[in-house]
């Protein structure tokens, strides 16, 4: 049953596709997993060696039961087809990595990303306009479409690295996507602004926790870039969707502190040559492990924790402007 109107599913069909979604991700992952390729573990990363040999790549897994339950269950118009088809791209340039044996180069990936985040950009003003409103100070911002153009691009390649960087301990990034997410979800039902995205929010979820299943320490197979990459797409595209990209600052605090420090560290000292953070490690889950000796358990809940309190806090103010 596949829609092409705008809207959102009602009752059962809804209902629906959010079992199905769950169902069909822990499924699919049970008969797959043994066919992805194998982690080679990570030289630099805490622990990283530990990953060696497990299943990479199982992003492919749940965002594909992602795009096809999206497509059956949702009222899927042109604007979220292609959002959903940038996703998929997002997700099979990071799995065509996760499968290659030499791991593809940081320029390589960084102008994928690019390119993907201008195909999001383009999308995005075609069928919107450039403006945003902000749901603290209930303002509105018309900026032109160049600038915004620019700025939506930033975004989805922030969103889409911050993410990445943060996959490095069991269940971490797929934890703080769920929260990232549902915070904006949220918001969205409070301002009245649901629309298809809203929906799908729901559905995307659902998919990572049938990935978590397996994911949660000791995990069982990794996402790798496949599932990282895409669900840092999905953060901004969300927070594009509610009519104010600027909550993806405090929606996704944790995840921009944890993968966005080092990302900025390895900038300033590659390009510009300043050293900054010389005594912390990056990104900060590799921090907290190895020198503040918490277990991935206790980085994985204390990070999630920050997170929820950020997210509260943020609905509160938004609800006090309605």
């Amino acid at each position: 049953m596949i829609y092409f109107f705008t809207g959102q599913p009602q009752g059962s069909i809804a209902f629906i596709g959010i079992l199905a979604a769950f169902i069909l991700t822990c499924f699919t992952t049970s008969k797959f997993a043994d066919l992805l390729p194998k982690d080679l573990g990570r030289d630099f990363a805490f622990d990283g060696k530990k990953s060696a040999g497990k299943p990479r790549g199982a992003g492919i897994i749940f965002i594909l039961v992602f795009c096809i339950v999206s497509l059956v269950f949702g009222k899927v118009d042109l604007e979220n087809s292609l959002y959903l088809l940038l996703v998929f791209a997002a997700m099979l340039t990071g799995f065509l990595d996760d499968a290659s044996k030499a791991p593809w180069g940081e320029y390589k990936k960084g102008l994928l990303d690019l390119l993907i985040a201008a195909g999001v950009a383009g999308v995005y003003l075609y069928f919107n306009p450039s403006s945003i409103t902000f749901a603290v100070f209930d303002f509105t911002l018309v900026i032109p479409p160049v600038v915004f153009a620019i700025l939506t691009m930033i975004l989805v390649w922030g969103s889409i690295n911050v993410t990445n960087c943060s996959d490095g301990v069991d269940g971490l990034s797929g934890t703080l996507t769920i929260i990232t997410i549902m915070t904006f979800y949220v918001i969205d039902i409070m301002r009245g602004t649901e629309s298809n995205i809203t929906y799908f929010i729901l559905i995307f979820a659902v998919c990572i926790l049938g990935y978590l299943w397996f994911n949660a320490t000791p995990s069982k197979l990794l996402m790798g870039d496949a599932g990282s990459r895409a669900m840092g797409l999905f953060i901004a595209v969300a927070a594009l969707k509610s009519g104010d990209p600027l909550l993806f600052i405090p929606a996704a605090f944790v995840l921009i502190m944890d993968g966005g420090l080092g990302l900025v560290k390895v900038f300033l000292l590659r390009f510009l040559k300043i050293r900054i953070l010389k005594n912390v490690r990056t990104p900060l889950h590799d921090q907290a492990r190895k020198v503040s000796g918490w277990s991935n358990t206790q980085t994985v809940f204390r990070f999630a924790i920050i997170q929820l309190v950020i997210s509260m806090a943020v609905i509160y103010m938004v609800i006090n402007r309605l």
